[in-house]
């Protein structure tokens, strides 16, 4: 998770859920839901090849399909770099509303698969407009760049994450929710990108940034000269 920090609205009193929660999952979460897969090399792959989930709450196992859980039964599901794994995302998002009254989902944008391509990613994804928008990876050339994403995946094996961490805001979206969240299935890239002048504002914000914490030091280097 990249944005936790975006979790804000959980109460002391809340049941909360975590569906998918690899290794690392969220320390307010009180039962895990996690997909039953064929060997164990598969569930550490599908959670991001880190390791095996160690804890003392409860964990309940699924094969892909309904959740095994009533109707709100939980008051906040968090699900975390899961959407990008799914068969369906429409049905998926159904599952999490069904089970819960509201919550927190974060999964990585079309930008990040198209330099990673990690193979256990299945859909593309984009957040506008109150709706996710999904597409199957299956129905771009992404795999024709094979050859050149291996330098990437080579990065991150030796933990040179400077070029996630730098661009995170482009490279995933995480957002709370409290009402019916729309899915569309879609068959255009375009659709899940930014717009131009959506990505000029955020890069001017961050030109402005710069220049005046550039300005800020000049200042400061003044002032210790002139003490000089």
């Amino acid at each position: 998770m990249f944005f936790d920090d975006r979790i804000k609205s959980i109460k002391p009193s809340d049941k909360v859920l975590e569906v998918g929660p690899g290794a690392t999952p969220f320390w307010r979460s009180d039962i895990f839901l996690e997909k039953i897969f064929g060997t164990e090399n598969e569930l550490v792959a599908q959670s991001g090849h880190v390791a095996l989930l160690k804890t003392e709450k409860m964990v309940h196992y699924y094969s892909g399909d309904r959740f095994p859980f009533e109707d709100k039964e939980f008051d906040y599901v968090i699900c975390s770099h899961v959407l990008e794994h799914v068969a369906d995302v429409d049905i998926f998002i159904k599952e999490i509303q069904r089970v819960a009254k509201r919550g927190y989902l974060e999964f990585p944008t079309i930008y990040y698969d198209y330099v990673y391509n990690f193979p256990e990613h299945t859909q593309f994804l984009f957040f506008k407009e109150n709706i996710i928008y999904w597409m199957p990876k299956s129905r771009s050339s992404l795999n024709d760049f094979a050859d050149v994403q291996r330098f990437f995946h080579k990065s991150c094996s030796q933990h040179n994450y400077g070029l996630i961490n730098e661009n995170k805001d482009y490279f995933f979206q995480g957002f709370e929710w409290d009402s019916i969240i729309k899915t569309e299935k879609v068959n255009e890239i375009k659709i899940l990108t930014y717009l131009d002048s959506e990505l000029d504002f955020e890069l001017k914000v961050k030109s402005e940034v710069s220049n005046d914490c550039k300005q800020k030091a000049k200042n400061f280097l003044i002032k210790i000269i002139n003490k000089i």
